[in-house]
């Protein structure tokens, strides 16, 4: 396994520097040609390298993306973080911080809320939320292109956590055209049923969701009702880490086109 690490992460370097042949690559690696297409086409569906049209391999666009990710997920981070502790603060409820990386939402930071000393809330930076059944995973999927929130939900298989679960695609699709509408969601215990939460969505300089924000508290400590009565410290915050990564709250913003539910 090792070896066979060192030879794509070889291959990668390789694409880099000039466009690579199926022959060098072979040569390169001292095995066989069908042994090195078959690495060169694993890379190339993981985007790591791409064929170009006179059938050289070339560096791909995927391990850009993944170090641009990393470097905007800690870049966000550290714009977000005051504005997180304050509205923790503020509310005493916990905050997380979600952002879409790869095919997960996931959590980049969380304050938690003193609240929970005896019962702890299973969220865990890094770690992914479900994409359907949360409200930060609704916030940043309602504003997806219609194209990328179909690529994403079609890896999805929709189980019925609880009774509120928007448990198919159709009544998903009702609920984040809602949500696009007033701009925020709510989590009404859908995966866990005692788990209330309130989302907003940041967006960038060009108006993109980016990453949401939430308030997130159990039931015994703040229903539903509760936490939507904190919605203007949570937009407000949502809009202070926007106009941190350089949001203009007056400038047009990009959305998904409202899709046809079913």
């Amino acid at each position: 396994m090792a070896q066979t690490i060192q030879r794509a992460i070889e291959l990668i370097r390789r694409s880099a520097e000039h466009p690579l042949s199926l022959t060098e690559a072979s040569e390169v690696l001292g095995v066989h040609k069908s042994t090195a297409l078959r690495m060169l086409q694993t890379l190339e569906a993981a985007r790591f390298v791409r064929k170009t049209g006179v059938g050289t391999y070339v560096f791909g666009s995927g391990l850009i993306e993944l170090s641009e990710l990393a470097l905007g997920s800690m870049d966000l981070r550290q714009f977000a973080s005051a504005h997180l502790r304050r509205l923790q603060r503020e509310t005493g409820h916990t905050v997380h911080l979600a952002q879409l990386t790869g095919d997960e939402i996931i959590y980049i930071d969380k304050v938690d809320s003193p609240a929970f000393d005896a019962v702890k809330l299973p969220s865990r930076v890094g770690r992914a939320v479900s994409i359907y059944a949360s409200a930060v995973g609704k916030v940043i999927l309602a504003h997806l292109p219609r194209e990328e929130r179909d690529r994403l939900l079609s890896h999805v298989t929709f189980e019925r956590y609880t009774d509120t679960t928007f448990a198919d695609r159709g009544s998903l699709e009702l609920e984040l055209i809602a949500v696009r509408e007033r701009g925020w969601a709510a989590d009404n215990g859908e995966h866990d049923a005692y788990v209330m939460c309130v989302a907003a969505p940041i967006r960038d300089t060009r108006g993109r969701v980016v990453a949401a924000v939430s308030i997130t508290a159990i039931e015994v400590i703040a229903t539903l009702p509760q936490l939507e009565a904190r919605l203007p410290l949570l937009l407000d915050t949502a809009a202070a880490i926007s106009a941190e990564l350089g949001h203009s709250s007056g400038a047009a913003t990009e959305t998904a086109a409202e899709p046809a539910a079913g």
